[in-house]
């Protein structure tokens, strides 16, 4: 089963991605009145929790040992 190997490693590489690469979260907060609004854009960074990425790499790695071993 290639398919298995290949969504394994995907899986795999998304759980080291998501330890290093923040995800941006852009939020609009303000006041309109009439024909004039008022504003601030807030960006934030969030990160993927350490046990949610440890869980994806692990699942992959399981994922892609399973497929290898139905060949």
């Amino acid at each position: 089963m290639k398919a298995l190997f290949w969504i394994g490693l995907a899986v795999l590489i998304l759980g080291f991605v998501s330890l290093v690469l923040p995800i941006p979260r852009n939020q609009r907060q303000g006041i309109e009145a009439g024909g004039m609004s008022i504003g601030v854009e807030v960006r934030t960074e969030e990160r993927v929790s350490p046990i949610l990425s440890a869980v994806m790499i692990l699942g992959g790695a399981g994922l892609m040992i399973a497929g290898k071993r139905r060949d």
